[in-house]
């Protein structure tokens, strides 16, 4: 199943992708793509409706995060080894984990503003995990049961806030839509391999990121274990996976930023695209 949100920012409503690509008005069936909707029984509930009887989005409506509720971002860093060979990091021994503030969250096209006093603006293709069980010290074969599906994520940085000044990552991986999502989710049912998804990026129409979650230093199946290992998961819990290189920090021969008017699109095989312009901060 592909399920979205649907509606202006704070407004938005449960959906389901028909056979046709339509946007359905699932409503009736879950108050929303959050919390037990994303558990095995909210999803078999979702799953026993005649979609086709559901009615029908006219028009083209704003979508928003295709998870609602999000508790916990959680953001792994470096996780592919060509990308932290771009950046001059060394291969992590084990995950790196941060967090993204859930204030961050967006539509997957909606727009990316500028920080004020930024001028690192950067990209990153992003496969991301959406929680459905409660978790805690998963076995890691056991891992993906607490799967509900994946989903597309930007994670927009800010280098200067990450990297230049004193601290941690998060205040650089977390200003206002810099965590868009979508534009669907996508049940575990229907990605047979999570790590044999190709993914990419452009920057006006201009090749940027090429990759394929192969090339994980850490899989899925890892990430989930190792992170039910050090605090609880819940249902709605995001985990952005990491990119592969073509990142604006690591191009040469000098690093490449976003500035206003630009337009970055994205896609991962089955999960769908993602376009966001880039504008100014309103004073």
């Amino acid at each position: 199943m592909k399920l979205v949100r649907f509606g202006p920012r704070g407004r938005e409503k449960p959906g389901i992708i028909d056979s046709k690509g339509g946007i359905r008005d699932l409503s009736k069936v879950v108050s929303d793509i959050a919390a037990e909707a994303l558990s095995p029984k909210g999803l078999a509930k979702i799953r026993k409706t005649a979609v086709d009887k559901l009615p029908l989005v006219r028009g083209n409506p704003r979508l928003g995060a295709c998870v609602g509720g999000i508790g916990n971002f959680i953001a792994i860093g470096l996780n592919y080894s060509d990308h932290a060979a771009e950046t001059g990091s060394p291969i992590p021994k084990e995950p790196i984990i941060f967090n993204k503030v859930t204030s961050c969250i967006c539509g997957p096209n909606d727009d990316t503003i500028i920080p004020k006093q930024s001028s690192k603006l950067d990209w990153e293709v992003e496969l991301a995990i959406v929680i459905g069980q409660r978790a805690r010290y998963l076995s890691k074969d056991k891992a993906l049961d607490v799967v509900a599906g994946y989903c597309l994520a930007n994670d927009v940085s800010e280098r200067v806030f990450q990297i230049e000044r004193s601290g941690q990552w998060i205040k650089g991986k977390s200003s206002e839509s810099f965590g868009p999502l979508g534009p669907w989710l996508v049940t575990k049912d229907e990605i047979k391999d999570p790590q044999r998804l190709d993914m990419w990026l452009d920057v006006n129409g201009e090749k940027r990121q090429r990759g394929n979650t192969k090339t994980m230093i850490f899989d899925c199946r890892h990430l989930v274990w190792y992170c039910s290992q050090f605090f609880v998961l819940e249902p709605g819990d995001v985990i952005t996976t990491g990119t592969p290189p073509g990142v604006g920090l690591g191009m040469k021969p000098e690093p490449k930023f976003l500035k206003a008017g630009d337009v970055v699109t994205l896609g991962i095989d089955g999960l769908g695209e993602q376009r966001q312009k880039v504008v100014k901060a309103k004073a």
